[in-house]
C-alpha cells in the first residue's frame, strides 16, 4: 500500500506521495509514485498512484508512449483540458485492467490501482481528479479541496481540520507532511522518502519538487513540534467526571 494526497488551492497545487512498496514483510522496496509530464509555458500534468505496482507502472508507461500522439483524446500533451486528461488516464487504466486483471487475480494478487491526476493547461485553471479502479473519477472543488488515495485514514483527520482552499501553498505543504507523519506512525506500509511537489498557479512548469527523507531536518523538527503540541493540548483539557 502507499499514501498520496493532493490539494487544489487558490494559489495552485500541492501533491505528495510516499515511495514504499511492500509485498509482504520480507519484501519492502521504494518506487516513485509521482510522475510529472510538462511542457514549459504550456502545461503540467502530474500522476500519483496507489495500489498494484505492476498495474500503475503499466498505466504510466502506456500514457507516456502516447505523448507523441496527435489525437487529443489519447495524448496528455495534446489534450485541451484537464478533464480530458483525467479521461485519458481512466481509459488507459480500464485497458490495463481488462488485459491483466483476470490473470493477476488468478495468481492470488489484487490488480486494483487508483490515481490522482492534477495539473494545469494554459488558459485554464488548475484541476485535481481522483480516478477510481474502474476508470471513473471525481474532482476536487473549493469546498472539498483535497483528495487522497491509498492508506488514507490516519492522515485524514488533520486535513479535515486545517485544509482550506484559500490557504497558502507553504501551509498546505506543512499539512501534507503532518498528514504523512501521522500515517507513517500508525502504518508501516507507508514510508519515506516522500515526494513533495508544490505548483504555483499559472507557472506552467514542473513545479518545485522536494524529496523528504527519513532524516530530513524539517521533518524531524515538525514531527517533534506536532507531537509535543498534541501532548500539551491533551494535558490542558479537563478530564470528564468519571467518579
Amino acid at each position: 500500500m502507499t499514501y498520496c494526497v493532493g490539494f487544489l488551492l487558490d494559489e495552485g497545487l500541492v501533491l505528495a506521495a510516499d515511495t514504499r512498496t511492500a509485498a509482504g514483510v520480507d519484501h519492502v522496496a521504494s518506487f516513485r509514485k509521482l510522475t510529472v509530464f510538462s511542457k514549459s509555458g504550456e502545461r503540467v500534468i502530474a500522476l500519483m498512484s496507489a495500489g498494484n505496482l505492476a498495474t500503475s507502472q503499466s498505466v504510466v508507461s502506456v500514457v507516456s508512449e502516447r505523448l507523441g500522439s496527435r489525437e487529443g483524446q489519447d495524448s496528455l500533451f495534446e489534450s485541451t483540458s484537464m478533464f480530458n486528461a483525467a479521461r485519458i488516464v481512466g481509459s488507459v487504466l480500464r485497458e490495463v485492467m481488462q488485459t491483466d486483471a483476470e490473470t493477476v487475480r488468478a495468481s492470488g494478487a489484487d490488480p486494483r490501482t487508483s490515481f490522482l491526476v492534477a495539473g494545469q493547461i494554459a488558459g485554464r485553471p488548475p484541476r485535481l481528479f481522483q480516478i477510481y479502479e474502474a476508470g471513473n473519477f471525481i474532482e476536487a472543488t473549493p469546498e472539498t479541496p483535497f483528495l487522497q488515495i491509498g492508506e488514507t485514514k490516519y492522515g485524514k483527520p488533520i486535513l479535515d481540520r486545517v485544509v482550506r482552499y484559500d490557504m497558502p501553498l507553504g501551509d498546505a505543504a506543512k499539512a501534507a507532511l503532518i498528514s504523512f507523519d501521522s500515517t507513517m506512525r500508525s502504518n508501516i506500509s507507508v514510508g519515506p522518502p516522500i515526494d513533495l511537489m508544490v505548483y504555483r498557479r499559472d507557472a506552467l512548469d514542473g513545479g518545485t519538487r522536494i524529496e523528504v527523507t527519513a532524516d530530513d531536518a524539517y521533518l524531524q523538527k515538525m514531527r517533534q513540534a506536532f507531537g509535543d503540541g498534541i501532548t500539551a493540548l491533551f494535558e490542558s483539557i479537563e478530564a470528564p467526571p468519571v467518579s
